[in-house]
């Protein structure tokens, strides 16, 4: 039988004494079993989202419960078509998810939820629900009630709470992300500002779409990934959007079919911010990745997603 490619993906808050060391480890190993996909290691843990035939993931599962213990594995459908990510890379960073706030206390967060107990508390009028992403990933799906924080990067997260949300009136928060691993920074913060009920989606949205059935599904549009699928549908397919190459972001049919777009080099939500300069080297790129296709090969630089959560 057929070893078909699948999507792993897992976060892990979990103290790693020397990153550079399991870099290496995680780097050698992981391409000896040509894996494709991005490991982040940092001294709070390791996050990452990687591609390769299923027995090799689960070798890559062995090695990294050795070193990190138990981890929640999330596992995904990957088209044939789609090579996921183009490289492997294993990364030290001075943060796992980037936040910026030195002095957080990740292992005191908030109540983890299911998806009947989501419906509850996004049904609750005195519940404020936050999708903790970015704006560019909301815009493309979310659950109806939640308020956006418009934010470009998760490190604008905790400015925007200064601002905006106060715990003397907003005593009960709930959250979501994508898998989870925003949440736990996030709801750590709100606690350690002194929010009194701090809730969050176990597991983010992407096993809230694996666990409700079609009819109890809260969920509207489409959920942003952080491969070369873009987006899954509320059934975990690969959606219908793409990726601009030089912004970054989700594009639908409308997009691409804008006078605005041009491949490979800029799109309707970037083309006035991106200079002449840029364009000419993102055309020059382009080129050669066309010229690659035409070889029946594949450039290095071809890949449409930032793998890095920002």
């Amino acid at each position: 039988m057929s070893d078909p490619r699948r999507v792993l993906a897992f976060y892990k808050f979990h103290t790693i004494e020397d990153p550079s060391a399991l870099c290496e480890v995680l780097q050698r190993e992981g391409m000896g079993l040509k894996i494709k996909g991005t490991i982040l290691l940092a001294h709070e843990g390791i996050n990452a989202t990687v591609v390769a035939q299923k027995h090799a993931l689960v070798q890559l599962q062995q090695l990294v419960t050795q070193h990190v213990g138990e981890v929640i594995y999330k596992w995904s459908e990957l088209n044939p078509d789609n090579l996921g990510f183009n490289r492997f890379k294993v990364r030290v960073k001075p943060e796992i998810v980037s936040f910026g706030i030195d002095d957080l206390e990740v292992h005191q967060t908030g109540d983890h939820v299911d998806a009947a107990q989501w419906h509850a508390l996004i049904d609750d009028p005195d519940v404020v629900v936050i999708d903790t992403r970015n704006q560019y990933e909301i815009n493309i799906g979310s659950f109806p009630s939640a308020v956006s924080p418009r934010t470009t990067n998760f490190r604008e997260f905790p400015d925007w709470v200064a601002k905006t949300l106060d715990p003397a009136k907003q005593k009960k928060v709930a959250m979501f992300c994508t898998g989870g691993i925003r949440c736990e920074k996030a709801s750590a913060y709100m606690l350690q500002q002194g929010f009194a009920e701090v809730y969050q989606l176990d597991g983010g949205i992407l096993n809230y779409l694996e666990c409700v059935g079609e009819e109890e599904n809260r969920w509207q549009g489409e959920c942003f990934v952080f491969d070369q699928r873009v987006s899954v549908d509320a059934k975990l397919q690969q959606g219908r959007y793409k990726q601009c190459f030089a912004c970054r972001h989700p594009l639908s049919a409308q997009d691409l079919a804008s006078a605005s777009f041009e491949q490979g080099v800029a799109c309707p939500h970037c083309t006035q911010k991106v200079d002449e300069v840029r364009k000419n080297q993102f055309r020059d790129r382009q080129h050669q990745v066309e010229l690659a296709a035409a070889r029946g090969h594949q450039h290095i630089g071809e890949s449409q997603v930032k793998a890095s959560r920002k």
